[in-house]
């Protein structure tokens, strides 16, 4: 075998050490990166930044359409609102890192680049020139301040490292302009915008971008509203900036230099009670949440409220709910007369009252569901008792027979308590409460309210009201109420709980409808366009509570006037307390205006004709023999008052005289000519007669 020569031999050796020495090398560079980078992650662990200040931000309540409701503050007061870049002038975020971080995009974190052009420039000039924070950098220090020096400057350089390892670089800018100080207790981009613009950073002009852009870096000298001088001129500073970056005209540049500086103003507080608690309920991640109320339709309820509160009484307060029935989405939700009457800082949506009257439609919505009555089936409205139980009408006055329709009208009680007694109170209560709804007993040692539910027995909550009328409204059909929009869409969609048949549901809003209408309110269907309203009114005892609930234009309108404090009050009653402000209410609701569908003259069928034995020949109901009658006008142009009474194929006669039939109702309307003693008598077909001898006042 042949030797290669000896000096070939040794080259290849030489070439072969050196190829393993630079494995070596690779090898030691592999194993010393994954130890920097071990040591790294273990520091990293060890020593996170502090991320605190970012998840503490004041929670946001926006209307449906994205209008501002309320905010809530954070620790020490600071408005710190979360930042949405979604919602954030785009033009406005460029000209940010384009002026604070050109090389934004580009670095992880710290620019060495800057870094060196620092440091040079210190050591020529012998002092700083130039900074080389990026806007990670300043983020770090937000979250972390610390005194300015050397050291201080090395750990946020490292925090802005691990920021950029946590973050991208949209939520590293979010987090920026979360934390940024605007002057006072204004933290964020949002919050400036609204206290100093009045609006949200969605659009803003050169002038507030400039100005937007200058604040951070010296907030407290440079506040527009102390400190004009220094705001004018670091405003200028950015817009200079901005033209030599090409990124703005110098005739816009003119144009925005002459902007009048802002004044801080007040964060709005629409719905204070509502979106306070929906703000609050929001979760930490959410910027804000929107709800389904309508800032608008809340503006101009809240001054309806605290008017017809104030005109009650120094003590007295008022909430309106309004609700969308086909979402269940809550429009409006006034739950005080104002923060600065007596209990106005208590949410009356929330709080326990007496419904007085306003549960009666559900009991005969029940006996009609359940086949125990019809709308015209009769009823006795006579001195009664019910085992322990003796009501009484609001007026102290029996009518004797009565249709269950017009007992309903008329809130007559007797014969509620009547109906509700076939019904069972337990079985009442336990179909209102399937639904989701609450009734609380007054007292803890009562084991039930009894037949007293039917005049308000048991307390329940102006919301759970509101979702029980929605649910006459919606064909019988419960659904919890919406207050986001979330919520909103998923309700439109879902299937709710039977409460009673749709049948029965419809009947009760068609006797709703032919209730009396407050002073000054002529019947819907004698109005052109007038709303079909079916309302229900309720008055506890003492007069404690005015209740009045209305349904419509596909809306359930809810209100209540009172103290907050549950104090007794002097006669105000809910048709006189609460009646007229559901319908000034629903005249601001703009709710489609329809006339009523016409009733139809219908009879009970033959097994529910009577809820007791009949006594023979016409029932004069109103108005009842020696009552006193106080109207408003006389004379044919009048409003007239409405003969009622039960029988067949009826004549009515004043003085001797026929009253004349109204061509619309199709009932007898009586328009006194002036005041004095009148005498009234009713016919039947079988020639048996009533009389009532009344004045008119």
């Amino acid at each position: 075998m042949r030797l290669p020569a000896w000096p070939t031999f040794l080259r290849k050796g030489k070439a072969a050490a050196r190829a393993g020495a630079g494995v070596r090398r690779w090898v030691f560079a592999l194993i010393a990166l994954l130890a920097v980078e071990t040591v790294l992650v273990a520091v990293d662990t060890a020593f996170p930044p502090d991320l605190s200040r970012a998840l503490r931000s004041s929670p946001v309540a926006l209307d449906r359409n994205g209008a501002w409701l309320r905010a809530l503050p954070v620790e020490d007061g600071r408005w710190r609102i979360r930042a949405d870049l979604t919602r954030t002038d785009k033009t406005f975020q460029r000209r940010l890192v384009a002026v604070e971080d050109g090389a934004f995009w580009l670095h992880r974190g710290v620019n060495p680049v800057a870094v060196v052009r620092a440091a040079v420039s210190a050591m020529v000039h012998g002092h700083i020139v130039s900074g080389a924070s990026t806007l990670t950098m300043q983020t770090a220090r937000l979250l972390e301040p610390r005194p300015r020096t050397l050291v201080s400057k090395l750990i946020e350089m490292g925090r802005a490292l691990q920021l950029e390892a946590r973050f991208n670089k949209h939520q590293t800018l979010a987090l920026y302009l979360t934390l940024a100080p605007y002057g006072g207790n204004l933290e964020g981009v949002r919050a400036a915008s609204l206290s100093y613009f009045g609006h949200e950073p969605e659009t803003l002009t050169n002038g507030e971008q400039a100005l937007l852009i200058a604040l951070p870096q010296s907030p407290e000298a440079r506040r527009p509203d102390r400190r004009p001088g220094a705001a004018q001129a670091a405003r200028h500073a950015v817009l200079r900036k901005l033209v030599g970056a090409g990124l703005l005209s110098e005739a816009a540049a003119g144009e925005a230099d002459a902007e009048p500086l802002p004044n801080r103003g007040a964060f709005p507080a629409r719905a204070w009670h509502v979106s306070g608690e929906l703000a609050r309920a929001a979760p930490a991640s959410q910027a804000s949440v929107v709800t389904t109320l309508d800032a608008g339709l809340q503006a101009e309820l809240e001054p309806l409220a605290a008017r017809a509160a104030q005109a009650q009484g120094g003590e007295v307060t008022a909430a309106i709910l309004v609700i969308e029935v086909k979402s269940r989405a809550v429009r409006a939700a006034v739950a005080s007369a104002g923060l600065e009457r007596p209990g106005g800082w208590v949410d009356m949506t929330l709080a326990l009252r007496s419904p007085g009257s306003a549960l009666k439609p559900f009991i005969y919505a029940f006996a009609f569901d359940d086949g125990v009555a019809a709308p015209d089936t009769l009823i006795e409205d006579s001195s009664r008792r019910f085992s322990d139980y003796q009501p009484e009408n609001f007026d102290r006055v029996f009518h004797g027979q009565v249709t269950a329709r017009e007992a309903l009208i008329h809130s007559l009680n007797v014969p509620a308590v009547a109906m509700l007694e076939k019904i069972g109170a337990p079985v009442f209560q336990a179909r209102l409460e399937a639904t989701g709804a609450k009734l609380v007993r007054p007292k803890a040692g009562m084991t039930d309210a009894g037949l007293a539910l039917a005049l308000g027995g048991e307390g329940i909550t102006l919301r759970d009201l509101g979702m029980l009328y929605c649910a006459l409204a919606d064909g019988g059909v419960a659904k919890p109420l919406a207050w986001t929009q979330a919520d909103a869409k998923l309700r439109e969609h879902s299937g709710g709980t039977r409460m009673v048949g749709a049948k029965a549901a419809n009947m009760v809003l068609e006797i709703l409808r032919e209730g009396p209408t407050p002073k000054g309110r002529l019947p819907s269907a004698l109005t052109k366009g007038g709303a079909a309203m079916a309302f229900k009114t309720g008055t506890s005892y003492g007069f404690r509570d005015a209740v009045a609930v209305g349904v419509v234009g596909g809306y359930v309108i809810v209100v209540w006037t009172g103290r907050a404090d549950g104090g007794a009050r002097q006669g105000l009653t809910g048709r006189d307390a609460a009646l007229p402000l559901l319908f000034d209410a629903a005249d601001l609701l703009g709710a489609a205006h329809t006339a009523p569908a016409p009733l139809a003259p219908r009879a009970a069928p033959q097994g529910l004709q009577h809820l007791r034995k009949p006594d023979a020949g016409p029932n004069l109901i109103f108005p009842p023999d020696g009552a006193t009658v106080q109207v408003d006008s006389f004379g044919p142009k009048s409003r007239g008052l409405v003969l009622a009474a039960n029988g067949q194929e009826l004549s009515w006669y004043v003085n001797g005289d026929p009253a004349p039939i109204d061509p619309v109702s199709k009932r007898p309307v009586w328009r006194p000519p002036a005041p004095g003693f009148y005498r009234i008598v009713v016919v039947d077909a079988a020639g048996h007669r009533q009389q009532a001898r009344v004045r008119i006042r």
